[in-house]
């Protein structure tokens, strides 16, 4: 039976999509299917358009709108929107999209709750960040097993020569119930999901100049720990912010 709904999802979610000013065709069932491998504990099934919950939940993957810009894929995405832009492992070359920034506010909201209710607070669970390095605690969800992956990247970071402490620590936060800069939507770090390291080097398209571009200080090695653990990093987007990762496994190989 499920071979048959992947068939159907194939058939179904081949979109057109905006990429820069043209429309392209992109086939956005093998992206599903791994949206869904991706998060096993929470969620059953693509069927056609529509995302199937572990616990019979259904939300449509298009919200049947049609073709948006780049800033409408911000402002209000659907699933597939969060899906649309292919993130790009590995490497440190300037971005050209927004890979990851989409969120979805039904689908985050279901999976890890609202923190204006209280119900992200209750998942929020301690690790200690950089035990032999820096040794503090910092809170983030538990849901998903997001803790225990950070506590990973966590030991790999602290093997580090000491030359890499400057990017580390201290960090700028991981929980809090806040929305984007500039906009009414919920950051990542309201869902508990996201971490903003040392600011002293850190990159932010709000921060730079009229007309200076692009601009990151971050190393590849600590980009590459994290992305095996299932966190895409924030330099890896047009709008950058080079000292933010968030657990997004959906988006990595």
């Amino acid at each position: 039976m499920h071979h048959f709904w992947l068939l159907l999802a194939t058939l179904c979610l081949i979109l057109p999509v905006p990429a820069g000013g043209e429309e392209t065709e992109i086939d956005l069932a093998p992206r599903l299917r791994h949206l869904v491998a991706a998060y096993p504990l929470a969620l059953e099934r693509i069927e056609g358009n529509t995302l199937v919950w572990k616990d019979a939940t259904r939300m449509a993957v298009d919200d049947g709108s049609g073709p948006k810009t780049a800033a409408e894929r911000l402002q209000a995405p659907d699933i597939k929107d969060m899906l649309v832009e292919p993130y790009p492992p590995g490497g440190l070359s300037a971005p050209v999209g927004d890979p990851g920034r989409a969120r979805n506010a039904a689908f985050f909201n279901k999976m890890y709750g609202d923190c204006r209710n209280g119900d992200v607070q209750s998942a929020l669970t301690t690790v200690q960040w950089l035990p032999k390095k820096w040794d503090r605690p910092l809170k983030i969800t538990a849901r998903n097993g997001v803790a225990e992956k950070l506590a990973a990247v966590s030991r790999e970071l602290d093997e580090l020569p000491a030359a890499f402490d400057q990017f580390l620590f201290p960090p700028a936060g991981t929980f809090n119930c806040r929305t984007i800069a500039g906009t009414n939507l919920m950051s990542a770090h309201g869902h508990g999901i996201a971490i903003d390291l040392a600011t002293v080097h850190a990159d932010y398209w709000r921060w730079a100049k009229p007309g200076a571009g692009y601009r990151n200080r971050i190393p590849a090695e600590i980009v590459a720990i994290f992305e095996r653990h299932g966190f895409i990093w924030g330099g890896k987007w047009r709008h950058f912010d080079t000292m933010h990762f968030e657990y997004r496994p959906e988006l990595l190989p």
